[in-house]
């Protein structure tokens, strides 16, 4: 038995051929993403003729990661930030215009769009939230794509977190108290106030209430509500009366949440294109399930599931309901794309996401569950490098962000890169992760370098008593509070560890919660401060820093590497930086890369490379791994 061939990192992490498709209200056209110039840009096809693709964006700075279709399709929008600041702007594309430039519809250096939102009562106009006059409060204002007119709708009062707009003059407000409340209220347009009709407990949403959406007729809003339960359900709360009444529930899964973390994650609610009635809900366990609300769309999501055996994930079609494009998520054989049409029931693959990726050498990403020394299961993913016994391998654990976001199925190229080199890759959904149930989550309060990290320990100890790991070749790998984790896993327990990589990590709690944007900070009450302490205590502050990395340097033994996004805005470059230089004060050689065009998410491909380039070699120089 042997290894599949050594597989490139260029193959991994280079732009996907396509990816990211959705089809036009019209049904005769598909947006996708494509590389040109060695960045993803917005490309259009024709369905009904043998017209060649044309690439509609020209980015070569940074990769467009988020685009949309207007109500007129002849217009697109695209949004893209400045060097990884998530300073977003909108950007509009006229489809019949080849030669014209990307119009930029929020011009305003410094400011930052939020919750850009189609107004369902008001074809052609969106609403987005905008900095634009203070930094730490968000106006709600109305854009006309076609004229880039930009109408100020409400003047935030300084405490509202997020805007609801009906289109037809009714306002709706979504703020935090300091306790942590949830508050859903109506603004009287005449006096300015805001009229509470529903309040809800923060304790159960660390992140904010995930989904918030306005019903079609705007007479009350769907939401991801645990109130009452462990699990996470949809139920629609009435906009004059503030009554709750259920709308789907899965009897065992909580509501798929990622798409509040993630914004090119599919949306938990699927609704249908013209009328935006409710067709189903999306579901996470160790895989996505969708529930049906609506009895057509149950027949079409039968005829897509029938094309592969992943899961559906982007999903799209034209206004009529009758042409489909959905990309489905596969642990192997990933973004492979169809066109349907449900008035004939036939169905054509348009693409899969590389050529260059052979499903047949990619590894399985097993569901396992693993009992923490409390007795807590943490669900959790083994991926097992193909064409080797699996038995006494290298482990490198690979430690998910958030903390309040979850591992789940589906194509990691981080994952098949290690799993190329031979080692085995365990993904823990420790205490604190999203998406089973409000007492695992909430099990990591006051955990932080705690319970959350014996977790992880807990972890490697369970492959190394099945055989899978040898236990003098372990490594940590994350990124954000997976970056947190890793320099825990080296101050806190820097025996397990043979080799640690991390990136845009977390090394002083204080400082990081201190230095975040003001207009993050009213919503730390329910998370950061409320699982780890607020800074402003300082007795808690005293606590916050003990469960730092930074206060542990000297612990440091274990071979490391940093990596680093310079413009960085959720974990500053000072986080690194300060940890890396404790570690030279003392004599102690560190890898350390700083990408001076990235933030905290990095989108160049070349970046990309040179990261994994380098945690590639790292790893097979300390754990024995290939390396290309």
């Amino acid at each position: 038995m042997a290894l599949p061939e050594l597989i490139s990192i260029e193959q991994f992490v280079s732009p996907p051929e396509r990816t990211g498709a959705s089809i036009s209200p019209d049904g005769t056209r598909i947006a996708y993403l494509a590389p040109w110039r060695n960045r993803s840009n917005v490309w259009i096809q024709n369905i009904d003729s043998d017209d060649e693709p044309r690439c509609v964006t020209a980015d070569d700075t940074r990769t467009v990661q988020r685009y949309s279709w207007t109500d007129d399709p002849r217009y697109l929008v695209y949004q893209q930030d400045d060097g990884g600041d998530e300073n977003w702007h909108v950007f509009r594309i006229d489809l019949d215009d080849p030669s014209a430039d990307a119009v930029n519809l929020t011009p305003y250096p410094g400011a930052m769009v939020m919750g850009f939102e189609k107004v369902n009562a008001r074809p052609g106009k969106f609403t987005l939230q905008l900095n634009a006059r203070t930094p730490s409060e968000f106006d709600l204002h109305e854009l006309d794509i076609v004229t880039g007119e930009l109408t100020m709708l409400v003047q935030n009062p300084g405490n509202v977190s997020g805007w609801l707009y009906a289109g037809d003059g009714r306002l709706f407000a979504r703020s935090v108290t300091d306790r942590g409340e949830l508050v859903l209220s109506r603004l009287d347009n005449e006096t300015g106030e805001l009229h509470t009709i529903r309040t809800f407990g923060g304790e159960g949403y660390p992140i904010d209430i995930y989904p918030f959406e306005l019903t079609p007729d705007a007479s009350g809003v769907w939401i991801g509500s645990n109130d009452g339960t462990d699990r996470t359900r949809i139920v629609r709360i009435d906009l004059e009366t503030g009554e709750q009444s259920e709308v789907d529930d899965h009897p065992t899964l909580d509501v798929d949440t990622r798409h509040a973390a993630f914004p090119t994650w599919p949306p938990a609610l699927i609704r249908a294109r013209g009328t935006t009635q409710l067709l189903g809900v999306r579901y996470l366990g160790h895989k996505q399930v969708i529930q049906t609300v609506d009895d057509q769309f149950a027949d079409v999501l039968t005829n897509l599931e029938e094309l592969s055996d992943g899961t559906v994930a982007g999903l799209s079609s034209d206004c009529e309901g009758r042409r489909w494009v959905v990309t489905f998520t596969h642990d192997r054989d990933p973004g492979v794309t169809w066109l349907y049409d449900h008035s004939t029931g036939s169905a054509e693959m348009l693409f899969r996401r590389s050529t260059d990726i052979d499903p047949d050498d990619m590894a399985p990403m097993l569901p396992v569950t693993i009992t923490a020394r409390d007795g807590l299961e943490l669900p959790s993913y083994l991926t097992l490098p193909i064409g080797i016994e699996p038995t006494g391998l290298p482990l490198v654990l690979v430690v998910h962000g958030g903390p309040w976001t979850r591992d789940a199925w589906g194509f990691d190229p981080t994952v098949q890169v290690l799993a190329n080199r031979g080692y085995a890759v365990l993904q823990v959904n420790f205490r604190g992760s999203a998406g089973f149930g409000k007492a695992h989550m909430r099990a990591a309060i006051g955990e932080f370098a705690g319970k959350m990290h014996d977790d992880l320990i807990d972890a490697v100890d369970w492959a190394v008593d099945r055989g899978y790991a040898d236990a003098g070749r372990v490594a940590i790998f994350g990124g954000s509070y997976g970056g947190y984790a890793t320099l825990v896993g080296v101050t806190f327990t820097p025996d397990t560890f043979a080799a640690a990589v991390e990136y845009v990590g977390i090394s002083d709690l204080t400082n990081f919660m201190q230095s975040l944007p003001e207009h993050a900070k009213p919503s730390l009450v329910n998370n950061w401060y409320s699982y780890v302490g607020d800074p402003n205590d300082p007795d808690q502050a005293a606590d916050a820093l003990a469960r730092s990395p930074i206060t542990h340097v000297d612990k440091i033994r274990t071979p490391l590497m940093v990596v680093q996004g310079a413009n960085d805005v959720r974990v500053v470059k000072a986080e690194s930086d300060n940890m890396v230089d404790a570690l030279r004060a003392r004599g102690v050689d560190v890898d350390y890369i700083v990408f001076e065009d990235e933030g905290h998410i990095f989108a160049n491909p070349e970046n990309l490379i040179t990261m994994f380039k380098a945690a590639d070699a790292f790893l097979a120089e300390h754990l024995g791994g290939r390396s290309g």
